[in-house]
């Protein structure tokens, strides 16, 4: 786009032409003043959400009681999972809802594992999440495996050709983030996935700061297995079930480390020998969390409503407006841009870097009703919802930024991020 707008009314005109525009008044807005850039780490509540749960709590389980069992509640993680499917380029067998994105990841991880009993090392990234990181040690000391840790040039890109390099005979899985927590760059995952084949090892990606924001394709990537919460970009609130995505052909190839009785094939026999579900069904373990799990469906609805294509290039837009307002507004006062500059390789969050991150963050939310969040050493992390962010809000974000460092705002608070005065 040639001429971005410069003031916060040419902002408001151009939210007025976007139809997506209109998604925001399905969201609780509790203080239009506030600019919430937190999305990447948890989604705005629907509206649509309350009165699910409403009609879960007082009709399914106030009326019908423990015959919500069999009324749905059962197929809830399959079903929801299915939808889930339509926002990752899968089919609806191959995602379930369960358990939390990390016990996933150790599943996955492990099983993959177990099935090459002749390779022993995963390989992954510095930029992966660190929680990925304990997982995989876990996982990988348990079958007598070890983890390869490939460093970034640069703290924000993926180090691409030394991943290329790390796959060899010994690799049993190449684990990472398809978008990363902290810069927001963004894997080639197809890319990165033929070459784990080449190597003769399957590829699994976590999609936490992916799903319902950046554009995904499992099947067309031949991508092996994934996971990714469902709190972030998806709207799930907090603490929602994450999910897992196992492409069909390994379903029955895979065996679940953690066995459990709803992963079971005819659960209600109760028999004392395992025997796994056929199909993605053998990857889930104890009983569905319903309350939680019901509240995800609703913002997975929005998303498929709003189309993951008009998402997607909703969301480069809004951040290729604030990378612009950055570079005019705010890298003369000493903001780095910590995030890729080419948009096929950002997610939809921005990190600014600046040597008072901190200070600046901790004015922001409470001198400037901005809420961001920062991840060390000096990230200032902008997530950008493409479902209720607007170009009115990068607009006022960057002006509110500027006004802090300023009007030196953030000289209020010390490094430790306590308040002195």
């Amino acid at each position: 786009m040639a001429d971005w707008p410069t003031t916060l009314e040419e902002a408001r005109a151009l939210d007025a032409t976007d139809p997506l525009s209109a998604f925001r008044e399905r969201f609780v807005i509790a203080d239009p003043e506030l600019i919430y850039l937190d999305g990447n780490s948890l989604g705005r509540l629907p509206r649509a959400t309350g009165e699910r749960l409403a009609t879960v709590v007082e009709y399914e389980w106030g009326e019908r009681l423990v015959r919500g069992w069999g009324e749905g509640w059962f197929d809830a993680p399959q079903r929801i999972g299915g939808k889930l499917a339509g926002l990752l380029g899968a089919a609806a067998d191959e995602v379930v809802l369960a358990d939390s994105t990390s016990v996933n990841l150790f599943k996955l991880a492990l099983a993959g594992l177990l099935a090459r009993p002749d390779r022993r090392v995963i390989v992954t990234d510095d930029l992966n999440f660190p929680s990925d990181l304990y997982v995989m040690e876990s996982a990988a000391r348990l079958a007598g495996g070890s983890v390869r840790v490939v460093p970034s040039a640069d703290g924000i890109h993926g180090p691409v050709e030394a991943l290329l390099a790390a796959l060899d005979g010994d690799t049993a899985l190449l684990s990472l983030s398809h978008t990363v927590f902290k810069s927001g760059y963004t894997y080639d995952m197809a890319a990165l996935t033929a070459a784990a084949h080449r190597a003769g090892a399957p590829a699994l990606w976590d999609l936490s700061h992916s799903a319902g924001a950046v554009a995904v394709d499992l099947n067309g990537a031949a991508a092996d297995l994934a996971v990714g919460c469902t709190y972030k970009y998806l709207n799930g609130g907090p603490g929602a079930p994450a999910f897992l995505y196992v492409r069909r052909d390994l379903q029955d190839q895979l065996a679940n480390p953690i066995s459990g009785w709803i992963g079971r094939r005819d659960p209600f026999d109760f028999a004392l020998d395992y025997a796994p579900a056929p199909g993605i069904g053998r990857f889930l373990t104890g009983t569905p969390p319903i309350l939680s799990l019901s509240a995800v469906e609703p913002g997975v609805e929005l998303l498929l409503e709003a189309g993951m294509e008009r998402l997607r290039a909703r969301s480069v837009r809004l951040s290729e407006y604030l990378i612009v307002r950055w570079e005019e507004r705010l890298a003369p006062l000493g903001f780095r841009l910590n995030s890729p500059r080419h948009p096929a390789r950002r997610g939809s969050h921005v990190s600014l870097g600046h040597a008072d991150g901190l200070r600046i963050n901790l004015a922001l939310i409470h001198d400037q009703k901005v809420l961001p969040d920062f991840r060390r050493p000096d990230n200032i992390r902008l997530g950008i919802a493409p479902l209720y962010n607007s170009f009115a809000d990068i607009h006022t974000a960057v002006e509110r930024l500027r006004a802090v460092v300023v009007d030196r705002l953030y000289e209020r608070y010390d490094a430790a991020g306590l308040t002195v005065t």
